[in-house]
């Protein structure tokens, strides 16, 4: 019975030989029951999602077996722009009922199975793997779109092959598990590889942390454009204490107002890409997103898994100052980009 909490993933910087490799992919967590006319959506931290998503409601009933606990992802499958799309995911959660019915039309979810919890009157968590991965097949044997098994290789180098070409549809990495792994609730038992590149960015302003005025809770990256336009692609903020209250101090020559800064509320309201502009967002409703602006002139270091669109995907991390780099370099140009992959191709 709902909520049961996800087996989690701890990171590894190799893949791991002698397991099972699927794709990582890059949506909302969902462990889903159905009981007969009933199905209930459970989201990572086990909070309901069930009413956001009717369409995959629908899909389940369509598709899964009568009585089932399946721990899988929901994504968004752009085909147009072949990729995963996660933007368009964060607005699914919406408190409107006819926001939610119009976007369940206009961008349509998709469930990608991966584990089987139970069956029936069978409780499966017990078993390994192999027995469990076993049963999801069977179980979703004839399951059509939008329900998909997620693909699952034991071929080392074939998982290295995903591992560089998935990442074109939008996937970000491959779980490894091990092949007698019984189901472990909230227990980081699995493993997941990564892509991890680094790119030197412009630091544009600062955020300062909750503890206090005095000390640097993010800084706020940019990359300039073809155009020369110095595009906001996120941020970096993991630094220790003593370093947040340092770089607040190294930071006030550059503090500058918004009158001749590149994200001026002119060039928000034009239509460029700020700070402000990008990280709104369902999950960070009424956070305050106001920044001081800085000068352009120092650059960073950092490294990044992933872009989705012109921006990090997630919060970057830190690697070191480039006193040597003029800004003015610091473009996309740096950026290196994924073979293409159709994600129809990887769904299948």
């Amino acid at each position: 019975m709902p909520p049961v909490a996800p087996m989690l993933a701890k990171p590894v910087s190799e893949i791991p030989t002698g397991q099972l490799y699927e794709p990582k992919w890059d949506g909302f967590r969902s462990i889903i029951f159905r009981d007969g006319d009933e199905v209930e959506i459970g989201s990572r931290n086990t909070r309901p999602m069930t009413r956001y998503f009717p369409e995959v409601v629908e899909a389940v009933l369509a598709n899964f077996p009568p009585r089932a606990v399946v721990d899988g992802e929901i994504v968004v499958a752009d085909t147009e722009r072949n990729t995963l799309d996660f933007e368009a995911l964060q607005q699914r959660i919406h408190p409107a009922a006819s926001r939610v019915m119009l976007l369940s039309e206009q961008t349509p979810a998709s469930f990608v199975a991966f584990d089987l919890l139970a069956l029936g009157d069978r409780d499966l968590t017990g078993r390994p793997l192999t027995e469990r991965r076993a049963a999801l097949e069977e179980a979703l044997t004839g399951a059509a779109a939008p329900v998909h098994l997620t693909p699952v290789t034991q071929d080392l180098e074939l998982a290295g092959q995903w591992f560089d070409q998935f990442e074109g549809a939008g996937l970000d990495g491959l779980i490894a598990k091990k092949l007698d792994l019984r189901y472990q609730p909230d227990k980081r038992v699995m493993s997941k590889v990564k892509h991890e590149r680094t790119v030197d960015c412009v630091v544009a302003g600062y955020r300062v942390h909750k503890s206090g005025p005095d000390a640097i809770g993010s800084l706020l990256l940019g990359l300039y454009d073809d155009r020369g336009v110095l595009a906001s692609v996120g941020v970096v903020g993991a630094f220790p204490m003593a370093t947040r209250r340092t770089l607040f101090t190294e930071l006030q020559p550059l503090v500058t107002t918004f009158d001749d800064h590149p994200w001026s509320w002119a060039a928000h309201e034009g239509g460029e890409r700020t700070p402000r502009k990008n990280e709104t967002s369902r999950w960070n409703a009424g956070k305050d997103l106001s920044f001081t602006p800085l000068r352009p002139e120092r650059v960073v270091e950092v490294r990044y898994d992933y872009m989705e669109g012109n921006r990090f995907r997630h919060t970057t991390q830190f690697v070191r100052w480039r006193p040597d780099r003029d800004p003015r370099s610091c473009t996309y140009e740096q950026l290196e980009r994924p073979v293409r992959f159709s994600i129809a191709d990887v769904l299948s």
